[in-house]
């Protein structure tokens, strides 16, 4: 009997994870299944770039894993529950499946957060997920010249989609809100070249602008500002599926499931986390942040660890930790600020053009992983130790 590994969501944690299981067991004695709502890979940092009206290549994932044995699902989770260790699916193909494992991986991720202000849900437009994103490109598309668009969020996606939408489209009235100042997160140095670009880019910055609501001609906010606004995009944080509460697995206050330093989970041993979805605490005891530079590392280490239990290798150690954050500032210009390990900014930047090379090769270094999931194959395929019980109760 073949030991089951499912995993839900392929973003770039769950994509990474699935390919480099399949690269360190053999399909013989494993069975790997991934859930996915879509048929192909969706790079969500570039999500921006799409919302103003650019394509991205199509990375269909029965093209990644041909070959690999990994069973693709397009399907939505509907249910998971960790008790019977079953998964329901939810679409046309797989309606009414339900999916039993041995091992699950969860790395459903994150979608965005209207955060409870009121007329966010009925009135803005969102980018964290393609169809936020499109049908943000297509509401911009209407607008003409001299129109306002405002942007809530001064974290990285709104600094990369609203410079990234003023390099395309300078004959809108673009405003930036930010709840504190301006790039607070940032150095000296980020912070000066950060307010550079957007001056001449010709983006207006309100800042200490906590938005209390949006109508779909404005946006208020809690000191008492109105301002204009034909299109107000959402910007604001993210949150995690809410299928999380109803799994019964051990969260933290802001939903996300709590693993030990191997990506398991601490209250269901047969359960892995990885991505926006799980709180995993990085160097110096501080939790890793939502994104794509947490989440790579974590599926590394969930899929090493998982293969290490199953082959009686030796865990893996490796502590998850930053160098830096990588932001576009449009096509030609970028900010590489680097960071402590524990994600503190420090008197160091890359800036201009040259950061904008650099965050690009990021980017399609990112992609390419998802692309080549058997990359050291022939090497690294290792053999299960069989369990002297059924592997429906093996969980350690």
């Amino acid at each position: 009997m073949k030991h089951r590994i499912v995993v839900l969501g392929a973003g770039y944690a769950g994509a990474i994870a699935t390919g480099r299981l399949a690269a360190r067991l053999y399909g013989d004695e494993v069975s790997i299944t991934l859930v996915n709502a879509e048929s192909d890979f969706v790079e969500r940092v570039r999500m921006h770039q799409v919302a103003t009206g650019q394509d991205l290549k199509f990375r269909p994932f029965d093209e990644v894993y041909a070959g690999t044995g990994v069973v693709l699902k397009v399907a939505n989770v509907t249910r998971v529950d960790v008790e019977h260790k079953t998964v329901a699916l939810d679409s046309d193909k797989h309606g009414g499946e339900e999916l039993e494992y041995d091992t699950l991986v969860y790395a459903l991720g994150s979608r965005w957060n209207p955060q409870g202000v009121a007329g966010t849900t009925d009135n803005a437009y969102e980018i964290a997920s393609r169809p936020g994103a499109l049908r943000t490109r297509d509401r911009l598309s209407t607008l003409t010249n001299g129109q306002p668009v405002t942007v809530v969020g001064g974290g990285l996606t709104g600094v990369e989609f609203v410079t990234e939408l003023a390099e395309a489209r300078p004959e809108l009235d673009i405003a930036l809100l930010v709840r504190g100042t301006l790039g607070d997160w940032l150095s000296p140095r980020g912070r000066k070249h950060l307010r550079k670009v957007l001056d001449r880019l010709g983006i207006t910055v309100h800042e200490n602008a906590a938005v209390t609501h949006v109508e779909a001609d404005q946006v208020s906010t809690g000191d008492g500002r109105t301002i204009p606004s034909a299109v107000t995009v959402w910007t604001a944080g993210f949150a995690v599926h809410p299928i999380v509460q109803e799994t019964g697995l051990e969260v933290s206050e802001t939903g996300r499931i709590v693993v030990d330093e191997t990506m398991r989970s601490v209250s269901h041993p047969d359960v892995y986390a990885i991505g926006d979805a799980a709180y995993a605490m990085g160097s110096k005891n501080k939790p890793l942040r939502m994104s794509c530079a947490s989440g790579q590392p974590m599926a590394w280490q969930a899929a090493d660890s998982i293969a290490a239990r199953l082959t009686g290798g030796k865990l893996p150690h490796s502590p998850l930790a930053y160098f830096n954050q990588c932001i576009s500032l449009g096509r030609k210009n970028g900010l590489i600020q680097y960071v402590t390990s524990d994600d503190r900014s420090v008197n160091a930047a890359l800036t201009g053009r040259v950061a904008a090379l650099y965050k690009e090769a990021i980017c399609k270094g990112a992609a390419w992983a998802v692309s080549n999931p058997m990359l050291g194959l022939p090497t690294r395929r290792r053999h299960l130790i069989r369990p002297a019980v059924p592997l429906r109760e093996w969980t350690s």
